[in-house]
């Protein structure tokens, strides 16, 4: 990609690639690291990227409604995810008010689009993320069904994107938020 000069492109272009990281699950973007806290410590883990809503400024990432991030999100909603792409030298930190969805039309319209797939697999278990397994663990038990369980779906509103990219002709770094954007000593 040829070097971008103005806010309004760079900002064009971040939406683009994000957009892109939805679809390819090659994309460096497509698996960011989400931090989040307990309100004492901070606590980050990598989640996977599943839809860009460019005009609300919005993403979703698909969770266990059990995981401990969802419990520390609701007692602090608030969280930064940050992203590197090597190709293009960018790394992106979002800092994003978070809400999770256990239910509704929202959610279950988004379990009927993955429910027969592998990941679907991933809500299902009778064991909470972080529960400790047993020595040998049994196998799921026989016939269970497709319900949805424990799948519930993350939205990240951006409340600002800190923008740097390294670059050998020179550094740059940019802030783009409700305010619009700006740039910013890398």
């Amino acid at each position: 990609m040829q070097r971008l000069s103005t806010l309004p492109e760079i900002e064009a272009a971040v939406w683009r690639e994000l957009t892109q990281a939805t679809r390819d699950k090659q994309h460096p973007w497509r698996c960011p690291a989400l931090a989040t806290t307990d309100g004492e410590i901070g606590d980050a883990r990598t989640v996977v990227l599943r839809e860009i809503d460019v005009e609300e400024r919005r993403m979703r990432i698909y969770t266990d409604e059990r995981a401990g991030k969802v419990t520390q999100l609701r007692k602090h909603p608030l969280g930064t995810l940050v992203m590197w792409s090597p190709e293009l030298g960018w790394q992106l930190r979002w800092r994003v008010r978070l809400d999770v969805q256990a239910s509704g039309l929202a959610v279950s319209s988004r379990w009927a689009q993955i429910r027969l797939s592998p990941a679907a697999q991933d809500y299902l278990s009778p064991v909470p993320p972080g529960a400790e397994l047993p020595p040998l663990p049994g196998q799921a038990p026989a016939g269970q069904t497709m319900a949805r369980e424990f799948f519930a779906v993350m939205e990240a509103e951006l409340l600002s994107l800190d923008w740097l990219e390294l670059h050998r002709d020179g550094h740059r770094r940019a802030r783009f938020d409700g305010d619009g954007g700006r740039w910013l000593q890398p």
